[in-house]
């Protein structure tokens, strides 16, 4: 069921302070034909029509949306604008040569920036500051592991990733039990509800329609269907990640995981001093089930993590963006790393699905034949990965043969997920199993054997 209009700055702390009354365009009515149709108004289909309008102000745009733009994954996620692929550059070069892996390692760096320079250029403000990232090793393991990160990462030619030893971590982000770090320089930590509403009004602007409140129910060859009306188009591109579920013949296409977040109320300059983060760096730690974090250009501290449950049969409902004991053990791993923010009040806790495909590969592409075009698959590294996906969706409507039309992730297919229940019993395994390799490794004080076996199965790292 659709959110009454009222509750659009509830979903989530960006939602409530991205400065938009977020009150949605009208929905489609009647039969439409454009030359570009793109289903799901977050980053992936604004950075399509963002571009596509730059380079053709005469095709005509149509974007359909079943809430507002910036709903989902766009407008809720960590604010990570980073280089992260969700697939390893080993995966990538043994799919496509080790040339090919860098250049898509060099294109998402690249992509930080243009990220920035679209904001600063449209005028949208996304406070955004580019600190890097800073990923922790508080155990003896971690510490290991982040050293064999800096060694891999270097034999990749990737000289800007760094090993921190424990001061010069700690100077950095003062979290409990620091042993070291490892550093990297390409990530930039940005307000999302900002950015994507930013992004929206910009697009508008350019000519694009953008119809929300208007929720697809299938698509096809040259042809969307919505509740009330048909939108006929020669390129049809599905940007809906998470939400793709939802769609006529598209349940085993990507899977919707979700991803909590909580964020602490504004924190006193004396606290930051203790705590660091003087640069905005966003922060993780070496454990197996993700946790980020990044403080805010308002100085409250933003911080989530994986662990809630895959819904049977893909659902996706409002009432699993909030799961209490998933928000309640962020909290704890929080104070963990912050004993001193024990008794800081948390003022919002939100969350929302991702998208994961089978093979945890992001793709993008385009079927000539069909004039059916799609990106996603992002794996929560979309910030960034949407733009690259925009651009390089634009190259191959307009027929241009370009860098990024032959990058590695250009056509990839992903096989399906199993039929349920198997989607389910493995979808909450390798959640379980990520969890599990975290208790192991403070067991044994080795790696995890559970963890070697998994990463083959996520992604490959």
């Amino acid at each position: 069921m659709a959110p009454a209009l009222a509750d659009y700055r509830s979903l989530s702390l960006w939602h409530e302070t991205c400065g938009d009354d977020l009150i949605p365009g009208g929905p489609l009515t009647s039969d439409i034909e454009v030359d570009v149709a793109i289903v799901g108004a977050g980053f992936t289909g604004l950075w399509t029509a963002y571009y596509l309008a730059q380079a053709r102000p005469d095709l005509r745009i149509a974007i359909i949306e079943k809430e507002i733009a910036g709903f989902g994954a766009s407008g809720r996620n960590g604010g990570w604008a980073s280089a992260l692929f969700p697939s390893s550059m080993a995966t990538l070069a043994k799919e496509a040569g080790r040339e090919a892996a860098l250049r898509q390692h060099a294109a998402m760096r690249a992509s930080i920036d243009e990220v920035l320079r679209v904001a600063a250029v449209e005028g949208i403000d996304a406070r955004a500051a580019k600190g890097g990232t800073i990923t922790l090793a508080r155990t003896p393991v971690q510490l290991r592991r982040a050293k064999a990160s800096v060694e891999e990462a270097h034999e990749w030619g990737q000289d800007e990733y760094e090993f921190l030893d424990a001061d010069a971590a700690t100077a950095r982000l003062n979290a409990a039990r620091t042993l070291g770090a490892t550093y990297t320089p390409d990530c930039a930590s940005i307000h999302p509800g900002a950015l994507v509403r930013g992004l929206a009004k910009v697009v508008r602007e350019l000519g694009v329609a953008i119809y929300e409140r208007t929720p697809a129910s299938g698509i096809e060859p040259h042809q969307v269907t919505t509740d009330h009306a048909t939108v006929r188009a020669e390129f049809v591109v599905r940007a809906t990640e998470g939400y793709t579920a939802t769609l006529e013949g598209e349940r085993r296409s990507v899977a919707p995981v979700y991803s909590l977040i909580i964020a602490t109320a504004p924190l006193d300059k004396e606290m930051w001093q203790r705590i660091g983060l003087a640069q905005r760096e966003t922060f993780s730690d070496q454990r197996h089930l993700i946790i980020y974090g990044q403080r805010t250009a308002d100085d409250r501290l933003v911080f989530g993590g994986r662990g809630a449950p895959y819904h049977y049969g893909s659902r996706i409902s409002p009432a699993y963006d909030r799961h209490d004991r998933v928000h309640r053990s962020l909290h704890a791993t929080l104070v963990d790393l912050f004993p001193d923010l024990a008794e800081t009040p948390i003022t919002h806790r939100w969350g929302g699905n991702l998208g994961i495909t089978r093979d945890w590969h992001a793709s993008v592409g385009l079927d000539e034949e069909t004039g059916l075009a799609w990106a996603g698959g992002y794996v929560g590294d979309g910030v960034t990965t949407t733009n690259l996906a925009g651009r390089t969706l634009r190259d191959l409507i307009l027929g241009a043969s370009t860098e990024l039309t032959s990058l590695p992730w250009v056509g990839h297919r992903s096989r399906r997920w199993e039929p349920e229940p198997l989607r389910w019993l493995g979808a909450n395994a390798g959640l379980t199993a990520m969890s599990l390799a975290d208790a192991e490794e403070r067991i044994t004080r080795r790696s995890s054997l559970i963890g070697r076996a998994m990463a083959p199965l996520m992604g490959g790292h």
